[in-house]
């Protein structure tokens, strides 16, 4: 790859192939959704607002007019086999909250709360992979404050507010979350608090008791971040790991799930970022497609020297700004990854509450830049290729 030319990262649309094991009908599915729309008891825990969203729904769905200039709703591959693991009575919530994620950042429409919430439950990583932040030393260095683990209780405080107002929740950002040492009771206190929450690890560290957590009930999507099925080139990308170790790692977690949770609707994938031509999804298939759902490739965000790049041309507002919120280790509130530095933080959950932070004058004032084709005036997003 030209990491001159730096090309748009569409943050949204990051997979380069997916294979899924399962291959879930859309016709089973559309036939699904049409019994549940006729169901009015299965939405009457909604408000009104988020009645009128599922009726949207519907309406794109089944009544859509193709002619239309706003985008509409549609169920893509993930989404239906997400769908499949979940039972009626939940999927007009499902619905509803997979609607806000995917055309909000569209329409740039804002409720009162982010659509999906990240949480960083370390910063800390003990990989340092060649396409990631952890090799910028400047962001690493204990003295630079970066660097921590998110306690249980401000854990706990988050959770507290999010639930029943954030549906899509991940466990992951700058680090490698199996290194907080609190992420066993972590996984334990998110416990049927949330549709889908999902969490990213290098798997190295996993073990029988975390694999348990894992399992427990708490979790929907289980991502193993790995970019390679051989050596050297595992190691080569992903600097500090071993093949052999996450390999085995990996084999417990589904010889764990296969004997003791086979029910548990939990959808699990290895995801790795697509850095070299060497890189090969078939061989990723052949050696982890039996241990997992999903086997994918993303793109790869050439984020290197963000914060020192000349500033671009790229006008179009970038989505994570409708999409998402990252709340960091230290309970800082950040719009943005790329800004991995937090120099655009809006704030911490001390001083505000998730709610605040989502829709304060600091944010508001970032959107509107992005809107008014400003988003050259602030930095680091005057260098970000991210839409």
């Amino acid at each position: 790859m030209n990491k001159e030319n730096r090309p748009v990262y569409k943050k949204h649309n990051s997979f380069i192939e997916i294979r899924h094991q399962h291959d879930d009908s859309l016709a089973l599915a559309m036939d699904r959704l049409a019994r549940i729309r006729t169901r009015n008891d299965l939405a009457s825990d909604l408000t009104p607002e988020h009645r009128k969203i599922l009726d949207q729904v519907y309406t794109d769905l089944f009544e859509a007019d193709k002619k239309r200039a706003t985008p509409a709703f549609y169920l893509a591959p993930n989404v239906l086999e997400e769908l499949a693991t979940y039972p009626d009575e939940v999927l007009p919530r499902y619905l509803v909250h997979r609607y806000r994620y995917e055309i909000f950042p569209q329409t740039k429409v804002l409720d009162d709360y982010p659509p999906y919430l990240q949480i960083e439950p370390s910063s800390v990583c003990n990989y340092r992979c060649v396409f990631c932040f952890e090799t910028d030393p400047t962001f690493t260095a204990k003295s630079k404050g970066f660097m921590g683990r998110m306690t249980l209780d401000l854990f706990k405080e988050i959770i507290d507010q999010a639930y029943g107002n954030v549906e899509f929740i991940s466990l992951a950002s700058r680090g490698e979350p199996l290194l907080c040492k609190d992420i066993i009771p972590m996984l334990e206190y998110v416990r049927g608090k949330f549709l889908n929450l999902k969490i990213n690890t290098n798997a190295s560290l996993l073990d029988e008791a975390k694999c348990h957590a894992l399992l427990a009930g708490g979790v929907k999507t289980v991502v193993f971040s790995a970019d390679a099925a051989e050596e050297p080139l595992y190691s080569k990308l992903r600097v500090n790991g071993d093949l052999a170790t996450v390999l085995r790692n990996i084999e417990l977690f589904q010889k764990i799930r296969t004997t003791q949770y086979s029910a548990l609707p939990i959808i699990t994938r290895v995801s790795g970022v697509k850095f070299t031509d060497d890189q090969n999804l078939d061989s990723m298939q052949k050696l982890w497609g039996d241990l997992v759902d999903q086997v994918a490739f993303v793109q790869y965000n050439p984020w290197e020297n963000v914060y020192s790049q000349p500033v671009n041309d790229l006008t179009e507002p970038c989505s994570d700004l409708w999409r998402r919120m990252f709340m960091w280790w230290d309970g800082k509130a950040n719009p943005c990854d790329v800004d991995y530095k937090s120099t655009l933080s809006v704030g911490t959950l001390k001083e505000f509450d998730l709610s605040q932070l989502w829709r304060s004058s600091q944010y508001e004032q970032l959107r509107q830049a992005h809107l008014s084709n400003q988003r050259g005036s602030k930095s680091p997003c005057s260098g970000c290729t991210v839409v």
